[in-house]
């Protein structure tokens, strides 16, 4: 197939898929007359790709994963390199959640101390809807 029925089955562009191809993720074969041409095996690539980044990968971290199916692999988390990329996102969202859990924690103590300093006393008035 040739990149515009690829970008089109694969929910993306033809400048992504250039892109792609240039960062050395996506192999683009040329016809005797030049265009680029396309296999089912890449539209796997492409697809791999985008769940990847679906979840909060950036494109380089997609590199093992495309490498491993490009090996012949039936999934691209087949390959050790795959799972230790695997492991670092695990890692990087466990480090954002106990960030974000301190920061409720904050905002949350916060709210006490100001519901209770406004407890029982004149309350000025607000614009902001008190």
């Amino acid at each position: 197939m040739r990149i515009g029925e690829l970008a089109r089955r694969a929910g993306t562009t033809t400048r992504t898929l250039r892109y792609y191809e240039t960062r050395g993720l996506l192999p683009a074969r040329r016809a005797a007359n030049g265009y680029r041409t396309y296999d089912d095996s890449d539209l796997r690539l492409l697809q791999q790709i985008r769940t990847l980044q679906d979840f909060g990968f950036d494109l380089e971290e997609t590199r093992p994963f495309v490498e491993c199916l490009r090996a012949g692999y039936p999934e691209g988390d087949s390959c050790p390199a795959s799972l230790a990329v695997y492991r670092a996102k695990l890692a990087e969202l466990d480090a954002l959640m106990a960030r974000l859990g301190a920061v409720r924690d904050q905002v949350a103590a916060q709210l006490v101390r100001a519901e209770a300093t406004t407890e029982g006393g004149p309350r000025p008035r607000c614009e902001f809807g008190g």
